[in-house]
């Protein structure tokens, strides 16, 4: 499943850490770069690649919202769930948005462009409430915004990963 070009780069990585382990979250990056999400099967290549157990990858896996064990869609939103955003609108921002897509948060538009996150605590609580619109932090944002923060979407190319496969061995 995963490329040698893939499976490379991660042995690259965890070259660059005291212990290997500790490349495991960047490693899982550059799965899901490859494949789009991370399906048991990334999961076990990868948990070979880091000698561990598949069950200590998919506590990572399973634990973040940035991985995706189903593939999502080509535009990730996370809206951030956490108090002050929540204090601010962000169920009711989160509630709209997802009558809008017909989707429900987790979920991806049947189109396939766009997955809705509630996301902990997204760090930009001086914008609240707020959102990730791929890598673009939004906010504050009101509900009327919605419209147009939607068909922005369509002026972006994706949501990228933090990983590139560029990783030398040095």
């Amino acid at each position: 499943m995963l490329t040698e070009q893939t499976k490379q780069a991660i042995k690259n990585l965890q070259k660059r850490y005291p212990t290997k382990r500790s490349a495991l979250i960047p490693s899982l990056h550059l799965a899901q770069a490859q494949i789009g999400y991370l399906p048991i099967e990334a999961q076990e290549e990868v948990a070979l690649l880091f000698e561990i157990n598949v069950n200590e990858v998919h506590a990572v896996v399973s634990f973040y919202d940035m991985f995706f064990e189903k593939p999502g869609g080509k535009h990730v939103i996370h809206v951030c769930k956490n108090v002050p955003c929540m204090l601010r609108g962000a169920d009711s921002i989160l509630e709209k948005m997802c009558l809008q897509l017909k989707i429900q948060p987790g979920d991806t538009t049947e189109d396939g462009e766009i997955t809705v996150i509630a996301s902990e605590c997204l760090a930009a609580c001086d914008r609240a409430p707020m959102m990730l619109l791929d890598e673009e932090v939004i906010g504050p944002v009101d509900e009327k915004d919605l419209p147009s923060i939607l068909s922005r979407l369509q002026l972006k190319k994706g949501h990228p990963s933090p990983v590139s496969l560029e990783v030398s061995d040095e």
